[in-house]
């Protein structure tokens, strides 16, 4: 019987402790800030404290995807080792990684006809792809097989929840998610959007509240009213440089719903070039999304 190995990609923004004690492959998407270009390998190359720092002061990162190399590499290392891969990626609504694991898939099966991989779009970003890639580590560990590791993530990326609030809208007016003027009468009325991901796996805006606290306490009210089974579930909540906040959402859902636990860690350098310093997300798992 094939080993099997779990890989994903660095917009997962897992704990960097737990990818290493899991053996997950993780390959790194990248960034260019102040004319150098830095991997974004969870935290490795590039401060997220420093990075954050960098957005504060106005610079403007551009991304990049992982290309089919990077892909081609890593998988032709595993086959050749005998191992079955599951490789549960950024949507493909929002970057082209996927697609480049698509391509180098395929590669590698024109010359390893046995080679045993499974390309799995999550739909998801940052912890709600790391809460996939998660589970399906936990299920690994506990003796899963591949297949019902994989049949276990299809059936369930699209119950994953993902709702977020931002502190600064001129990020996500550069990524096109709200229009200038928004942009300006928001940030002078202190409004906060609530935003989710959808279906396809883009980012859909669904609300605006005036005030940070608010938007924090939006948060809370809807994993009360969305989460199923919270008694077996690890959520998870990732922030762009704003622990304390992150925080205060831990204790706020805590008072409320009993889960097994929380986990909490950094929006990573790739996400957080768009969504910006301030950033609040929560992670579970619903009925639908």
């Amino acid at each position: 019987m094939m080993n099997t190995v779990i890989m994903t990609d660095s917009c997962c923004d897992l704990p960097l402790n737990f990818v290493k004690e899991n053996n997950i492959d993780v390959i790194s998407l990248g960034i260019n800030i102040d004319s150098k270009y830095y991997s974004d390998d969870l935290g490795q190359s590039i401060d997220i404290k420093e990075f954050y720092n960098k957005l504060r002061t106005g610079i403007m990162p551009t991304t990049s995807q992982a290309n089919a190399f990077s892909y081609e590499e890593k998988f032709k290392k595993y086959v050749e080792e005998g191992n079955a891969v599951i490789y549960i990626g950024f949507s493909s609504a929002l970057s082209g990684s996927v697609n480049s694991a698509r391509i180098a898939m395929e590669n590698i099966k024109d010359e390893y006809k046995e080679a045993d991989i499974t390309i799995i779009d999550s739909k998801s970003a940052s912890l709600g792809l790391g809460l996939l890639v998660y589970k399906a580590a936990e299920m690994l560990k506990n003796g899963a097989s591949k297949d019902e590791i994989v049949s276990w993530v299809e059936d369930n990326k699209l119950k994953l929840n993902h709702w977020f609030t931002v502190d600064d809208l001129n990020h996500l007016k550069r990524g096109g998610r709200v229009s200038g003027t928004v942009a300006a009468v928001g940030t002078l009325l202190g409004i906060k959007p609530v935003l989710h991901v959808d279906n396809e796996g883009r980012l859909v805006p669904v609300s605006k509240v005036k005030g940070r606290k608010k938007s924090i306490k939006v948060l809370q009210d809807t994993i009360k009213e969305r989460i199923v089974n919270p008694e077996e579930q690890v959520i998870f909540i990732s922030h762009g440089d704003c622990l304390e906040e992150a925080e205060y959402l831990k204790k706020l859902i805590l008072d409320d719903v009993k889960v097994k636990d929380i986990i909490i860690n950094n929006v990573g350098p790739t996400i957080g070039t768009h969504s910006g310093p301030g950033t609040i997300a929560l992670f579970f798992i619903g009925k639908e999304r």
